[in-house]
């Protein structure tokens, strides 16, 4: 797919770990949630745990409703103490960010610079194809389709529709992009108005209550 040309300026390295944050994110503004990404698995952290010797292995999941969101600075400590650190990604919890992330190249950018800064040749065996597909599947918890089923649609493709498959994936790029930034704003006015609705409890616990008649 083709990269957007802003994705060069949202890689950076903090705390010993890469970043993929909003372009116009600068180092004082630490105080951002984030997620950790395994970007050759296409997974998210959901947690950790630690081995026999005490290594700490994080634990991922491949559904974007379920990964756990942590502060720039734990994000950045889990990644780099993992016992696999050149497979993790800490990514912005931004609209921007996460539209560049997974629908303007961002997720291979990031592939290409791990890849040319390991020595793990582990690293290219790993490697799921990200295709617009897999990443509809990873950010909305989609079903992954029975392999049977996806062969015999795949032989009974008539020639004819092969041309018109990179459309199809222009398509299906940019409705993952708005369904991403459309998740997004969902959830950030679902915790807008839980906010409003706790402040609103707190105020009514504080109200005396009206006295009785006498």
């Amino acid at each position: 797919m083709q990269e957007n040309l802003l994705v060069k300026d949202c890689l950076r390295h903090h705390g010993g770990a890469l970043l993929f944050m909003a372009p116009e994110w600068s180092e004082a503004q630490r105080g951002v949630p984030c997620q950790i990404v395994d970007v050759f698995a296409l997974k998210v952290v959901t947690g950790y745990t630690r081995d026999p010797q005490g290594k700490l292995l994080l634990e991922a999941h491949p559904s974007v409703a379920a990964g756990r969101s942590w502060s720039l600075a734990k994000a950045c400590q889990l990644a780099r103490l993992d016992a696999r650190p050149e497979r993790w990604v800490v990514l912005q919890r931004n609209n921007r960010a996460w539209g560049l992330f997974w629908a303007g190249g961002g997720l291979h950018r990031c592939r290409q610079q791990l890849l040319e800064t390991s020595e793990s040749p582990a690293l290219s065996s790993a490697l799921v194809p990200v295709t617009p597909e897999a990443v509809l599947r990873l950010v909305l918890n989609l079903e992954v389709e029975d392999t049977l089923t996806e062969k015999t649609f795949q032989a009974v493709v008539p020639p004819a529709a092969v041309g018109g498959s990179e459309v199809l994936k222009a398509v299906l790029w940019t409705s993952l992009a708005w369904l991403v930034l459309l998740g997004l704003t969902a959830a950030g006015f679902l915790g807008v108005l839980r906010e409003q609705d706790r402040k609103l409890e707190l105020l009514l616990e504080r109200t005396p209550a009206p006295a009785a008649n006498r």
